[in-house]
């Protein structure tokens, strides 16, 4: 199974993952989240983001999902990839998180587009649905 390691800013990601665990009625399995502080420098808290993507990463490598490409957890996340292994995927919203615990079983091809177009897939003008 592919771990899933969120970095945001604050307290988004721990808001994301206690909002899942009550969607799903269960803390699911290598799920993981880091919230930076503005005060927090990406490369002095690199060695705790290794720590924590090895905590998720059982052998079938880990989804790093963050909020806003260009800002601290996502240049962060950046330092962490390698392609095939270790993915990243910006923009993370509850639908694409559900998506992304759904489908991380199927290859991290699958993962990547499934979780892509959750996250899209979940922005709806609800007076035009």
């Amino acid at each position: 199974m592919i771990g899933i390691f969120l970095i945001t800013h604050g307290g988004y990601g721990e808001a994301l993952v206690q909002n899942v665990c009550h969607v799903l009625n269960k803390r699911p399995e290598q799920l993981i989240q880091l919230g930076m502080t503005a005060q927090d420098d990406p490369l002095d808290i690199l060695p705790l983001a290794l720590d924590m993507l090895a905590l998720v990463d059982k052998g079938d490598g880990v989804l790093v999902l963050t909020d806003i490409f260009g800002a601290s957890p996502a240049n962060l996340a950046l330092k962490l990839l390698e392609p095939g292994r270790i993915e990243g995927l910006t923009g993370v919203n509850m639908p694409m998180l559900l998506r992304a615990l759904t489908y991380r079983e199927k290859g991290m091809e699958t993962l990547l587009v499934r979780s892509r177009d959750g996250g899209r897939d979940g922005i709806i003008n609800m007076l035009d649905h």
